[in-house]
């Protein structure tokens, strides 16, 4: 009877939040352990579908990096990387789309609709939803900065009860065009920003943004962020996803969050908790 009693009281406390994010559009940003581990999978997916059920509006981002290297490795592929972002050649291109689109997107779209889900795999190229052009007049050869998102794509897609799945590929809009590969962190950020997301949230595999001795810095503003970064508690591979948290909360985003996609249930236990996980980054 105890345990039956401590279910209803974990409902109870999470209605507050319910209401709150109804008929809300949430971002995600997946990627990380979440991504590779079949149990967090699994996790992950009936963590979306129960948010979808109670009125939530998720959207899920993707990256793929991993996947993309182990593909380029097998087909003898070179890839450079300069200051920690991937140099995109037309050959790398190829495979970085064909990785994103088809096997990533379809994964995730499979295993979503495997538990109940309805959902749709897009990328930028669809509708050219996403238009982007070179990163620093193309310093990373087709890497790309997003330039403008076509909200209306992505909000038919919620109108019409879909769980919206987004590889990061952009279009150029030139005919022939290879097209532009996106960072996932920001791709999730102006997409967020531009239809409108009450929410943005960074699974990643730290617990959050720590602090000069390791712990969690459970909440941080944006002059607080700057202020780390320039003392450099917040370095590298952090560096591009507080970036990513302050370009969405200055594009109207209420809340950015950064959490440890490695702990199971983590979306649940930021969105329906009073103390939520992670780090949470407002203006």
């Amino acid at each position: 009877m105890k345990t039956k009693i401590d279910t209803v009281k974990t409902l109870l406390e999470a209605l507050p939040f319910i209401k709150e994010f109804r008929n809300q559009i949430v971002v995600i940003k997946y990627g990380g352990a979440a991504q590779t581990s079949e149990t967090l999978k699994a996790k992950f997916a009936k963590d979306v579908l129960l948010m979808y059920l109670v009125g939530i509006r998720p959207v899920i981002v993707h990256g793929g990096g991993p996947r993309i290297n182990e593909m380029l490795s097998k087909l003898d592929i070179p890839t450079e990387f300069i200051d920690g972002q991937r140099v995109t050649t037309p050959e790398v291109m190829r495979i970085v789309e064909m990785v994103l689109c088809g096997e990533v997107n379809n994964e995730i779209v499979a295993l979503l609709n495997s538990h109940g889900a309805s959902a749709f795999g897009v990328n930028g190229k669809d509708a050219q939803f996403l238009r982007a052009q070179p990163k620093d007049a193309g310093k990373w050869g087709l890497t790309g900065v997003i330039e403008h998102v076509k909200a209306d794509v992505i909000h038919r897609l919620i109108d019409e009860k879909f769980i919206p799945v987004i590889a990061p590929i952009a279009s150029d809009g030139e005919t022939g065009h290879p097209g532009y590969n996106i960072n996932a962190d920001l791709a999730a950020s102006k997409i967020a920003g531009a239809i409108g997301a009450k929410k943005v949230v960074f699974m990643t595999d730290t617990p959050g943004v720590l602090d000069a001795e390791g712990k969690l810095l459970s909440s941080l503003t944006e002059e607080k962020v700057e202020a780390l970064k320039a003392d450099k508690t917040i370095h590298g591979g952090m560096v591009p996803k507080v970036d990513a948290c302050i370009e969405a909360i200055e594009r109207g985003v209420q809340k950015a969050h950064i959490i440890d996609g490695r702990i199971e249930h983590a979306i649940l236990l930021e969105l329906f908790t009073e103390e939520g996980i992670g780090t949470q980054i407002t203006l």
